[in-house]
């Protein structure tokens, strides 16, 4: 039997475990009498996540073949120490896009201070679709859990793997996601004799200083994976308690004790794919809510409805917590080289490294009524979008849309928009590509054919 060399370790180990409680490989179905081969290799030897179709033998040595070696660009800087031991799995979400994400777990943070992290940040990356990162070999210790504790033990980063998953605490991971971690997880806890309760959220172990809210070290700090589904990862029931706060060395968070443990549906079921979208802040939604400790770091930026970017060290000396408008976007994990915007105002926004279509739309990125323009001219509309992370750079984007209206010789620019044709609310494509809002145009007896208005859904169309 072929086994490829990256699944020489995972396979040895699993070898010597003749028995899962959850998966049973099938290299194990082959011993024991023919009765029991036979209920075995029908009951036991596929793996089924919540979400997807049985996983064999084959789809565990096509995963592990097929993760992407990523570790030739973790930072020179970063000093690799191997762990004494492996306790725990620590899931997290990196609240960024994929592009972004391999560039700071592997090469580190920037702050707009000049001081850096040196990388190192994770072991595993898992995109949205499915493609898995070695970022750091899973011996070494990543930098990932920060201040952090379990069963009273702190700095979990030297006693756990950590697994990046691409995407927002506040948004719905997909299927290949699952698919994908549930076979890394149960690789790594074959290898490190790990119990499903050994798989934790960032959430669950970061806990925080006392604050204004909190006068003893607390829970909360970090949102980080609240939306991570056990089930779909093929994982059984996790702690129904935290340790720390019965032993009371830690208070807890009311928001994350319900989410985790309390007997309500499954956490991923109450974070909604569409409806109020859970970053913006809101009368009954904080800051606190929203980041937790985060609220006023450096690397939690929040964006004005107006387009202006203020990162959460800021808010305090210039708009003020309790004047924070409601609808300010909250996005966490962020570089402070924060991005310039020519015109913050503009409905049109653009997607980059750092600012990805959920970070401007949220759940409303792939409603009809969310619009991208391409860097390659084409035009679609959100319910053509796969996913968030699938589109270039550079693209542009407008949320809360109607159109096109093309432009032609007896409709004009005035005739489809009205007295509003020259208001920056009225956006323009102009081909082979160029994307404009009215306030922007000077000359509207020249444009181009083929040119298209788009206008807010809430604007009646004349005629």
């Amino acid at each position: 039997m072929f086994i490829p060399l990256l699944n020489v370790h995972w396979y040895t180990d699993i070898m010597k475990r003749q028995v899962r409680t959850k998966v049973i490989h099938t290299e194990n179905c082959f011993s024991g009498s023919a009765l029991v081969f036979g209920l075995v290799f029908f009951m036991a030897c596929f793996f089924v996540p919540a979400t997807g179709s049985a996983i064999n033998r084959t789809d565990y040595q096509r995963f592990q073949a097929e993760i992407i070696d990523h570790r030739h660009r973790l930072n020179r800087a970063f000093k690799k120490i191997r762990r004494a031991e492996t306790r725990y799995i620590i899931v997290h979400t990196s609240e960024l896009g994929l592009s972004a994400t391999l560039r700071v777990v592997s090469e580190g943070k920037r702050f707009s201070s000049g001081h850096s992290t040196p990388g190192g940040h994770a072991n595993y990356v898992v995109a949205r679709n499915g493609d898995t990162y070695r970022i750091l070999d899973k011996q070494f210790r990543a930098d990932h859990a920060g201040l952090s504790m379990w069963q009273g033990r702190q700095d979990i980063s030297s006693v756990s793997i950590g697994i990046e998953l691409v995407g927002y605490h506040s948004a719905p991971l997909t299927d290949q996601q699952y698919r994908s971690v549930a076979m890394l997880i149960d690789i790594l806890q074959n290898v490190y004799s790990l119990d499903d309760k050994a798989v934790l959220t960032h959430s669950q172990v970061a806990f925080g200083r006392p604050n204004p809210w909190f006068p003893k070290n607390h829970r909360g700090r970090k949102r980080c994976a609240k939306n991570f589904d056990r089930s779909r990862a093929g994982l059984g029931p996790g702690f129904a308690f935290d340790p720390d706060v019965r032993a009371e060395r830690l208070l807890s968070d009311p928001y994350l004790a319900d989410l985790f443990y309390s007997p309500k549906p499954a956490v991923a079921a109450r974070v909604p794919a569409t409806g109020p979208v859970s970053n913006l802040i809101s009368r009954k939604n904080s800051a606190w809510a929203i980041a937790g400790e985060d609220y006023s770091s450096k690397s939690t930026v929040y964006i004005l409805p107006n387009g202006r970017k203020l990162t959460g060290d800021q808010i305090d000396d210039t708009v003020g917590w309790h004047l924070l408008p409601v609808n300010t976007r909250v996005l966490l994990n962020q570089e402070t080289q924060t991005e310039k915007i020519l015109d913050p105002g503009s409905p049109v926004k653009i997607i980059t490294d750092r600012m990805t279509a959920w970070s401007h739309a949220g759940p409303a990125y792939g409603f009809d009524s969310t619009i991208y323009f391409l860097p390659s001219g084409r035009v679609y509309t959100g319910s053509f979008i796969s996913d968030w992370d699938d589109l270039p750079q550079n693209t542009r984007l407008i949320v809360g849309y109607q159109g096109p209206f093309f432009i032609t010789g007896e409709k004009t620019a005035y005739g489809i928009a009205g007295q509003k044709f020259k208001d920056r609310a009225t956006v323009y494509f102009l081909p082979p590509g160029h994307v404009k809002t009215g306030d922007k145009i000077t000359d509207f007896s020249s444009l181009p054919r083929g040119s298209r208005i788009y206008l807010p859904l809430d604007n009646l169309v004349p005629g």
